[in-house]
């Protein structure tokens, strides 16, 4: 006997084990049993602390949605929902899942976001930085000097020498790193450094790099560390959850 109603999509149907099933063969079981678990606690302790998600908010994140994936006609939006396979509901519990989220890591950590900020500050100050990496001590010494003395420039011999395809495409350019990203001994040499300054090759494990520091910036409480900060003291909260009914 049939206990639980078959799953359809695209006119076929698949019996719920048979998902079930192939989760376990693609070693995917334990990940999506652990998000369904995260939400029953999710969902458990949003009621404790009250907290809501109106239809109003709803339907503002949806909107944000349609407006961003082009979706401009209603027709779309259904065309859409079809080709993934799920109602209008099951898309706007999805939108109130994903809110809730953002509710409940202010409502349980808000408050902390900045202590945790003025406790760490040193850590989120930011390098901009540029390096070749190159796996022998003589090349880099030797590339060194010659952006030193102007025989080459620092962008062109990344794009010839580093070792890593992406940066050579990018002539060496890492982005804004915090400092504490860098292993502590680049990140003594980085944040010792002038913004515009060339670095001597700095040996890490087995290769060499060359680092120029474009600029260095101090800490201020952004929106984008606040949430940095959030996430991750959310993501500890809810790891403990999950360990502690887990091994209960």
């Amino acid at each position: 006997m049939q206990l639980f109603p078959m799953v359809h999509f695209e006119n076929v149907a698949i019996a719920p084990d048979d998902f079930v099933t192939q989760l376990k063969k693609d070693l995917q079981f334990k990940s999506v049993f652990e998000r369904v678990l995260s939400q029953q606690i999710l969902d458990r302790t949003a009621l404790d602390r009250a907290l809501v998600i109106t239809p109003e908010e709803i339907q503002a994140e949806a909107n944000r949605f349609r407006a961003e994936q082009r979706l401009e006609r209603a027709a779309d939006t259904f065309k859409w929902l079809e080709e993934e396979g799920i109602t209008a509901e099951e898309w706007e519990a999805g939108i109130r899942d994903r809110l809730l989220i953002n509710k409940l890591k202010e409502s349980l950590f808000g408050a902390e976001a900045e202590r945790v900020f003025t406790e760490n500050r040193v850590n989120f100050d930011q390098a901009l930085l540029y390096q070749i990496v190159v796996p022998y001590g003589q090349l880099a010494q030797e590339l060194f000097y010659q952006i030193e003395e102007r025989e080459i420039s620092f962008f062109e011999a990344a794009h010839l020498y580093d070792i890593d395809l992406k940066r050579r495409q990018q002539c060496g350019f890492e982005g804004k790193l915090y400092r504490w990203s860098l292993h502590p001994e680049m990140a003594a040499v980085v944040f010792g450094a002038t913004s515009g300054e060339l670095l001597r090759p700095l040996q890490m494990e087995e290769n060499h790099h060359v680092i120029l520091v474009e600029d260095l910036i101090t800490a201020e409480l952004s929106s984008e560390i606040r949430t940095e900060i959030l996430d991750q003291l959310f993501n500890e909260w809810l790891k403990g959850e999950l360990n502690y009914l887990l091994n209960r």
